[in-house]
């Protein structure tokens, strides 16, 4: 016997028992993007490698340890993307779609990432990303701020996540903070781990979110960002939380919110969670205005924010009971008999064409009808459409309830549309 091949670790099956709410989710993440306007934006899963390391940095974790990279044919480095900011600023500036323009766009799909996988966190994960071009003012990053706001109510976890909020300010602010935190920090070498310390000389600001509880302590005491800030970020900072006020968003300012790379600026944001243990960023979000500069094109601003969806529905099983799944199947047509077998896939095509809301599932596997019933039951449909041989001499069919909710009818096979529509009216 064949060796079995399982799935690669930390690369998992969405079984069918999975999938409907992760299509439940995805649904809300949809009908919410396009209620505000945004647009849709497709980039390839791989990409040149160079990409990665001149966005995200060879310095940091993802790009030095975390990233598939391989060398195709041709022997040029290739990536499959651990992020969607910089293949989308990629494809904005080679389609020309950055400079001068306003652009507010949002994709969906895979990301890789070799790490230890862990629940909610795995090698292959599923990532929605909005990117915003061309608007510098704080009224955007309050939009998305309450665009991500609107869709916890729809999901209903609202009451579940926190926001967090913060501003770095520009380079040279932070520049100087830096300064001063790396003089306290060095005060405090003795309580760093390896990790920290080369943090210290590459990263200072990464230290911030260390997990490292001695160091959290020690860090109550560190100066803050927030008192380093430029008047230009300041009043930015100060525009966003009014506005966030005035529509009744509350959050928290968290001085230790931060990011590593240079191209960032101003406005940085989380949503968390304390319901799924130590995963507890559920998304993450921010301005990024020197990154378009950075990738080879025109300056032009930008913000935007990513969430992990097997994150997302996590948290959704977790604290929301009042979940209503579509049924996979609400009609399941059964017919047994000589010349029932036509009949029954006129019908069953004839419900696709005028009730496509419905779902229906035609009897393929043939047996007797409590075989049938049995299969019908298992769907979870609502009726059973039943053609046996008087059925199709006389052009009716069976109708069953299958939950119970109305007596078996006889209706002729003309009349059957309109008699579903009023059933699942009702």
């Amino acid at each position: 016997m064949a060796k079995t091949i399982q799935a690669i670790r930390g690369m998992n099956d969405c079984l069918p028992t999975e999938t409907p709410l992760w299509q439940w989710v995805e649904t809300k993440v949809r009908s919410v993007l396009a209620s505000y306007g945004y647009a849709e934006i497709r980039m390839p899963v791989v990409e040149s490698t160079p990409l990665f390391a001149r966005a995200i940095g060879e310095v940091t974790d993802v790009v030095s340890k975390e990233m598939f990279t391989f060398d195709d044919r041709d022997n040029e480095s290739l990536t499959l993307r651990p992020e969607g900011t910089a293949g989308c600023v990629r494809a904005g500036i080679e389609h020309g779609l950055l400079y001068n323009q306003e652009q507010r766009l949002w994709y969906m799909g895979p990301m890789f990432r070799y790490e230890r996988p862990q629940k909610g966190r795995y090698r292959q994960f599923h990532q929605v990303g909005v990117e915003i071009f061309g608007i510098p003012n704080p009224e955007i990053d309050a939009e998305l701020i309450m665009l991500t706001a609107r869709l916890w109510k729809d999901l209903g976890i609202f009451e579940h996540v926190t926001l967090q909020l913060n501003s770095i300010g520009s380079l040279e602010a932070r520049q100087n903070y830096r300064t001063a935190l790396v003089t306290f920090l060095e005060q405090h070498i003795d309580l760093m781990n390896d990790e920290e310390k080369e943090r210290l000389v590459k990263n200072p600001l990464r230290i911030l979110d260390t997990k490292n509880e001695a160091l959290q302590q020690v860090l109550n005491d560190a100066p803050k960002l927030l008192d380093y800030l430029d008047e230009e970020s300041r009043q930015h900072f100060a525009q966003l939380c009014g506005l966030l006020d005035a529509v009744g968003i509350r959050y928290e300012v968290n001085p230790k919110l931060v990011r590593g790379l240079d191209y960032y600026n101003k406005t940085v944001f989380e949503w968390v969670t304390s319901a799924l243990g130590a995963q507890g960023t559920v998304c993450g979000g921010g301005r990024y205005d020197g990154l378009v500069e950075q990738l080879g094109g025109h300056a032009a601003c930008g913000v935007g924010f990513a969430m992990g969806l097997e994150r997302l529905v996590l948290l959704v099983q977790e604290v929301n009971r009042q979940i209503v799944l579509p049924r996979a199947v609400d009609i399941y047509v059964v017919y047994a008999g000589e010349n029932t077998t036509l009949p029954a896939f006129r019908l069953a095509e004839k419900l696709r064409s005028e009730l496509p809301h419905l779902r229906t599932m035609t009897h393929c596997s043939g047996g007797n009808f409590k075989k049938q019933f049995k299969r019908a039951d298992k769907s979870g449909a609502k009726f059973a459409l039943v053609i046996g041989e008087s059925e199709a001499q006389n052009q009716q069919v069976v109708v069953k309830d299958l939950l119970g909710g109305s007596e078996q009818q006889i209706v002729a096979l003309n009349e059957v549309v309109a008699y579903l529509t009023q059933a699942f009216n009702a």
